[in-house]
């Protein structure tokens, strides 16, 4: 059994590996902002949303806990 292998083969094989993973580590960073992006734009949703509302003054509910969500 041959086990022989072009060299010139062996290095387009480590340049394709090499390759791939550059696209991995760009496609992971692409991810990653547009997880922080959508964070940031949820955090800014949820803080608008949750402004200092008063409690309650009179009536059973929500004058001890704030009840509005």
């Amino acid at each position: 059994m041959d086990m022989s292998v072009s060299p010139a083969l062996v290095v387009d094989r480590v340049m394709q590996m090499r390759q791939g993973a550059v696209e991995q580590q760009v496609q992971i960073h692409v991810l990653k902002e547009a997880m922080a992006t959508q964070a940031s734009a949820a955090a800014t949703l949820l803080s608008a949303v949750a402004g200092d509302l008063p409690l309650a003054t009179e009536g059973a509910v929500g004058t001890q806990v704030n009840t509005l969500a």
